[in-house]
């Protein structure tokens, strides 16, 4: 299965132009899977508004996802309807828009508006058991081992992270830990009141780093999972 990471240029707030940007990087990937950081429909502005499944701004990721056979995992805010928001993945394909994930593992000042999710994700696609995870919650290895629990056969997440995270020495650790590939979105450049490091990649399972994107926006990086098994 191809998957691909993107860490798309996002304008902070604007989810009608970060949408079409979605839109034009699945396009452009021809991938099965397309992965995009935490709040890419937002930016990390935590103050932005939630936004609704039925949006009618997230059309044009969901034509392109039709157009090109794809799923999208996007991220932005939203609010369930008991009026929790939440830190999501939005999953986007030809039918719409739905919530895939909740972050579970949130950190100040994210806890000061949003609540936590409770339930880890193992999202099922071509054949393939894709743990899903955002930001901190890789960070965590409680979180890899719990979806790895439940049957993950690849561990996928959306992050932020600032230069001096050490971000892919956590993935590799993943990867080895629980024996499956991890695939990782990161944003790039100016991204709320964070600067994004990019480098998003794939770390095979021996915890080998098989392909990573450069530092900068606009990079995707499209890898088959298949080839990251070892």
């Amino acid at each position: 299965m191809l998957v691909a990471v993107a860490q798309p240029k996002v304008v902070a707030y604007d989810v009608e132009t970060n949408a079409r940007t979605h839109a034009d990087v699945i396009r452009g990937a021809r991938a099965r899977l397309v992965v995009f950081p935490e709040l890419s429909l937002t930016g990390y502005n935590l103050d932005a508004p939630a936004i609704d499944r039925g949006d009618p701004r997230l059309a044009p990721i969901i034509t392109a996802c039709a157009d090109v056979g794809a799923v999208a995992l996007v991220g932005g805010p939203i609010a369930d309807s008991d009026g929790r928001e939440f830190i999501a993945t939005i999953r986007i394909d030809e039918t719409g828009a739905s919530v895939a994930y909740r972050k579970i593992h949130l950190h100040p000042p994210e806890d000061e508006r949003f609540a936590a999710g409770d339930q880890h994700v193992v999202m099922p696609l071509g054949g393939w058991h894709l743990g899903l995870a955002i930001c901190r919650d890789a960070s965590i290895p409680e979180h890899a081992a719990a979806v790895a629990t439940a049957g993950a056969t690849a561990y996928v997440a959306s992050t932020v992270n600032e230069p001096t995270d050490p971000r892919d020495e956590r993935m590799r650790d993943r990867a080895l830990a629980h024996d499956i590939p991890v695939v990782a979105s990161c944003s790039a450049g100016p991204d709320g009141p964070l600067f994004g490091c990019g480098g998003s990649g794939f770390w095979r399972t021996d915890g080998t780093l098989a392909a990573q994107a450069s530092a900068g926006p606009g990079d995707v990086v499209v890898m088959d999972l298949a080839d990251l098994v070892r």
